[in-house]
Order: structure tokens, then C-alpha cells, then sequence
């Protein structure tokens, strides 16, 4: 939470010697590392969701864990503080460790205050918060700004344990609150009361969270968060049409509140307001904007809106079995495995099974295809191409890479980039029959074409991924390309900086400034074979049988055959009869036909030299 003050002590005291000794004997295999790395971090669960001594969620019902039962007088002190309370955790620092500067920017700590009790500590531990620094003496109680950026150094070489619990705050709380002062401030009201432990009392009863993250964010929370964020931006001229479009989202959320408030029914089109405000945003370079705190506006609109404004269909455990939103389960809780065990990149991915992307450049019949093979049996997809939940991410949109192009190498797959990526897509997911997963590991099949710029950072954010490589005669994948340059119906990039011709359309390629002048058929030309040649470089850099060929022809001259056979080789059931001739795709824009790139003939053959050698590589290695 956003505090006036890095810090503020609350006046009351505990016996910080009695936390002491019951610390020292909590069962020692509750402690575990905070990080993945043995960096002197260590944190042992008090309370969390459902009591789970391993989790680490942020919502749904918070419960004690065995430790806490063990700690009567830690249960006093919770009590004493007359909050509700979310997470709490006895956190452990090593003598010559820190805590790394860093921004609290989930969602749970918007509007949550982090409580902090010294147990064990010396005066070499020191708690910086923006341009503030404070040692918390033991017993003490303090609370600060999460807002800020913050770090913890023990410079000394003893342990530093802190009990730290988070909470909305309570009755009793916010009289302590109303009361504390910041450091080095005098009030002449100023008696911290000390607070003993009191033996043989009964365990106390706690108030703990139930609801804390919404099934679907109503309207006034939605512009609140948004409000909140435009007036922590820093100034930047791409701050008002960034302004204007959240308005504008925030006005059709509500239209669609009004319809539909939190019921299930109404979720697929809250998703595609989400969508579409996340690609609008992109374009508008939402991504550059910071703020205050030196994070960035998108980040922190992911973080606190975007990520969190609605509970899909594929997250049961916000959903009752009416599709009516349930209570106090935030998105993948009881779905989705932690973040640490979901990226792990070994051979046992614990969520995704060897999932499906198949890579072509635009127009090359890739939605067929996709239309086709997701009537498999046990297959989950998105249902659309996946380019809002790609580049909703932070740091993953052309924006955030000075708009050179769509290309996304391992490098970007940072660990928070890949976790967030995989949740969402498995949010996404359907089967055949419109249903969500239930378990994982799962089947995952996926097309975008700028996927094909992207093998290299899907491989590392799904370690088992296979990739089905379709080709189609260049010609008519540029005739094509040349129609949804005209049609305005496949405009990605409207602003897009330093590009002076028509809405730029399709995925950007390496190099793309090149084109800036240049005929549509040149820049259609150079788009493909830019996505092809890159295409064809990263799939001869994967392991063998990583990847398999199909050729759009072949496709459509045999569905049946073909379909069987890439599912055979993806190790999936193929149980549909398709007919000689497949229904259109719904991106078609006129009946298909192969010679209808005659059309645009002569200047597709001016462009040859550009094409025409990517072409013949592409064709050896589906023969090879």
C-alpha cells in the first residue's frame, strides 16, 4: 500500500524474547528458501491459502498453518493488532545478506499494509524505503510503504527474523494506526503499550481473508486502480492517448457490467475488452511510460487491472457450477501449479505437455490448419491467435524492444515473463467442446505467425514444445498478404514509430525500417521471406524431432491423411472424418482459389529475387 511516509511505527510492544523461544521451537523443515537461490532468504508460513504450509498464493481463503498452532503467543500478538489478515510468515535473513531493492507491485499488496515485528535482530540490520532508513528494534511494530522501493541489508553476521504479516486492516488496527508517527518524529502522545504474553489463555480466533481477488473486477474498482496509476506516471506525451483509451475501456466495462455484472455468462466478452485494450495500449507505447517509483505503467496496469480484472472459465475454482463466479479464489489457485515448479525447464513440465505451435509466415492457411487440428481429442487451444496474451506481458511487445520487430529470443523468456505467459495461456485454454482444463499436465495447440520470429523463446518457456512448420507456394501467400495490406482488416500497428506508409499490417519483421517507401508488393515480399528465413534458422537449431513440415497443398488435397498423420506424429488421438473439401477459415477474405494470386502477378514476380531464394531453401528442407 501507498503510504504519505516510508514508514510508520505503531505504538505497542512485544516481548520479543517469548517470540524468541517459540521460534526457536517451530519444527525446523518448515523453514524454506524464498528464492531459488541460497541467498541467506528463508520464510516459514504462519498463515496462507488453505493453510497450505508450501504455498505461496496471494488469494483464496487464508487459513493458519500447523506452525502457527505451535506459537501461542504469535497468535496473541495477531490478535493484539485487531487486523484481518492475509499472509503471514516468519521471515529469516542471513548475517551478510539482503533483501534486494525491489517494488511490491501485485495486485494483494494494493491496498494491503505489511506489518512488521522484530523477534530476532541487531543494529546492523537495516530497512531502506525510498529515501528513508530505519533499524526496527526487537518488539517493535512498524508498517511501510510498499509502494516505494525497498531492501534490507543485515550488515552484521547474526540471523534477522521478523514476523511479517499482511492485512486490510481492522477496527482495532486502525486505532493503533491512527496513533503512530514516523521516525525520528516527537508526538507528545507518544506510549508505545506493552503487550506480554498471556498464559493459559485459549487460542484466539482470527479474522482471516476469504474474499481477496474478484471473480470479475466491477467497474468502480477498475477506475479506481486506473485513476490511481495516471497519477503516479511520470509526464510523457504518450501519457493522454494512454489516458483516453483507458477511459474508454473503463466506460465499456461498465456498459458491460451493467448487462452482466460478476455472472460467468458474461466472461468471454469482458476477455475480448481486455484483448483489445491490451493491443491498443501496445500500439499507443504504453510500455514506455514509467512511473514514480521507477516501475512501468504497464507492468503495473498488468499487475493491477489487466491480470487480475477477470476470472476465466478456465480457472474452476473461481467458477460454481452454475458458471456463476465463486468466492475468494484468485485465477490458477487451485488449477495452476506454483511458478517455480510450472518453469522449470526439465523433461517432466508440469502443466504443459509437449505443446503444438505451428509456425508460418501470415496468410499460409495456418488458421485452417488450427480450425482443423484442434478438433482433437484431449487438445486444449486459446481458440484465437494468441497475440494479446503474448505481448501483454511486459517486456514482451515490440514497443518494450524499441519496435525493431516482433522477434523474441531465449533471452526474453525472463523467469517472471515465462511464468506469467504460461498462466495465461492456461487460463485461455479450451477443448473441443468448450471446456476448460481440469488437470495438468495437459495438451496445448497454438498459431500466431509471429510465432515464427518467436521458436527460440517459446522452446524456453515450454522446455517439451514441438513446432509444426506449414509452407505454402510463396506467391500465393504474398497475393494474400497484398488483399490484407488493402483491406485494413489485418492493421497491427497503427502508430507505428518511423513507418510513413498505410497501418502497418501483420507481424513486424527484422529490418522492416528498410521497407519504409518502398511498394506494398516489396514490403509484403520482404515481411516473408524475413519471417521464413529466421523461421527456417531456428528450426534447424532444435533438437531432432522437435519439429515436422506440412505443406498447405498437400493439406487441402488430403485433410484426412494429413491431419492423421500430424497428430500420430504429436503422439495425439484423430478420431473426425473430414470431408474432400474443408470449411473456410474465418480469416478468408474471398473464396479461395490457388491461382488467385494472379491478380497481383507481375508485381509478385518483380519481387522474386527477394523471395524466390528463401523459397527454394524451404522447399529442400521438406524434401530433406
Amino acid at each position: 500500500m501507498k503510504l504519505q511516509v516510508p514508514f510508520l511505527q505503531l505504538p505497542v510492544l512485544f516481548d520479543a524474547d517469548a517470540l524468541a523461544r517459540e521460534v526457536a521451537a517451530v519444527d525446523p523443515r518448515w523453514w524454506r528458501g524464498r528464492t531459488q537461490q541460497d541467498d541467506g532468504n528463508s520464510a516459514l508460513t504462519l498463515i496462507t491459502t488453505h493453510g497450505d504450509p508450501d504455498s505461496d498464493e496471494l488469494s483464496g481463503p487464508m487459513r493458519p498453518t500447523p506452525a502457527l498452532a505451535e506459537c501461542p503467543y504469535l497468535l496473541q500478538v495477531l490478535e493484539h493488532l485487531g487486523a484481518t489478515w492475509g499472509r503471514a510468515r516468519l521471515m529469516r535473513l542471513s548475517g551478510q545478506a539482503e533483501v534486494r531493492a525491489h517494488v511490491d507491485i501485485n495486485y494483494y499488496w494494493r491496498e494491503r499494509m505489511r506489518v512488521h515485528v522484530p523477534i530476532v535482530t541487531t543494529p546492523s540490520v537495516r530497512f531502506q524505503c525510498g529515501e528513508g532508513e530505519v533499524n526496527m528494534a526487537a518488539g517493535e511494530c512498524w508498517i511501510f510503504d510498499t509502494w516505494r522501493r525497498h531492501r534490507v541489508l543485515n550488515g552484521g553476521n547474526e540471523t534477522r527474523i521478523h514476523l511479517v504479516a499482511d492485512t486490510v486492516g481492522g477496527e482495532g488496527f486502525w486505532d493503533l494506526l491512527a496513533q503512530a508517527r514516523p521516525p525520528g518524529t516527537h508526538r507528545a502522545d507518544w506510549e508505545p503499550v506493552r503487550f506480554a504474553p498471556q498464559a493459559g489463555r485459549a487460542a484466539p480466533s482470527l479474522d482471516l481473508e476469504n474474499f481477496n481477488a474478484p471473480a470479475v473486477m466491477s467497474p468502480w474498482e477498475l477506475r479506481e486502480h486506473i485513476v490511481f496509476l495516471l497519477g503516479e506516471a511520470v509526464s510523457d506525451p504518450r501519457l493522454g492517448p494512454v489516458q483516453q483509451a483507458l477511459l474508454r475501456f473503463a466506460r465499456r466495462w461498465q456498459a458491460l457490467w451493467a448487462v452482466h455484472g460478476d455472472r460467468g455468462e458474461g466472461l468471454p466478452r469482458y476477455q475480448r475488452l481486455l484483448d483489445d485494450i491490451r493491443l491498443e495500449l501496445d500500439a499507443l507505447g504504453a510500455g514506455q511510460v514509467g512511473l514514480k517509483n521507477e516501475l512501468g505503467f504497464l507492468q503495473a496496469l498488468g499487475s493491477h487491472v489487466l491480470d487480475m480484472a477477470l476470472a476465466t472459465a478456465a480457472d474452476e475454482s473461481r467458477l460454481d457450477r452454475h458458471g456463476e463466479p465463486a468466492i475468494g479464489v484468485h485465477a490458477g489457485a487451485a488449477v495452476v501449479p506454483d511458478r517455480a515448479a510450472s518453469t522449470r525447464a526439465n523433461a517432466g513440465d508440469s502443466l504443459f505437455d509437449r505443446p503444438l505451435f505451428i509456425v508460418s509466415p501470415p496468410r499460409s492457411g495456418s488458421t485452417l490448419l488450427f480450425e482443423t487440428l484442434a478438433a482433437a481429442p484431449a487438445l486444449y487451444s486459446p481458440g484465437d491467435e494468441s497475440h494479446s496474451l503474448i505481448e501483454g506481458v511486459p517486456g514482451l511487445g515490440p514497443g518494450a524492444h524499441g519496435w525493431d520487430s516482433n522477434r523474441l529470443q531465449a533471452a526474453d523468456a525472463t523467469a517472471e515473463a515465462a511464468a506469467t505467459l504460461r498462466e495465461r495461456f492456461f487460463r485461455q485454454l479450451r477443448d473441443r467442446d468448450g471446456r476448460s482444463p481440469a488437470v495438468a499436465p495437459l495438451r496445448m495447440l497454438e498459431k500466431t505467425p509471429k510465432n515464427a520470429l518467436r521458436i527460440p523463446f517459446l522452446r524456453t518457456v515450454f522446455p517439451e514444445a514441438r513446432f509444426v512448420f506449414l509452407y505454402r507456394d510463396p506467391r500465393q501467400v504474398l497475393g494474400s498478404m497484398i488483399d490484407g495490406w488493402r483491406s485494413g482488416d489485418f492493421g497491427m500497428y497503427p502508430n507505428l514509430p518511423g513507418w510513413d506508409g498505410p497501418t502497418w499490417s501483420f507481424l513486424l519483421t527484422p529490418g522492416w525500417r528498410e521497407s519504409n517507401g518502398q511498394p506494398l508488393e516489396e514490403v509484403v515480399a520482404r515481411q516473408w521471406a524475413a519471417a521464413t528465413r529466421i523461421l527456417l534458422d531456428d528450426l534447424q537449431a532444435l533438437p531432432a524431432g522437435s519439429w515436422t513440415g506440412i505443406r498447405h497443398d498437400a493439406f487441402l488435397a488430403a485433410p484426412q491423411q494429413e491431419a492423421s498423420r500430424l497428430c500420430a506424429w504429436a503422439g495425439l488421438e484423430w478420431d473426425r472424418e473430414l470431408g474432400a473439401e474443408l470449411p473456410l477459415s474465418r480469416y478468408t477474405l474471398t473464396a479461395p482459389s490457388p491461382d488467385k494470386w494472379r491478380r497481383h502477378e507481375t508485381a509478385i514476380e518483380a519481387q522474386r529475387s527477394i523471395w524466390e531464394p528463401v523459397a527454394a531453401r524451404a522447399e529442400a528442407l521438406l524434401r530433406g
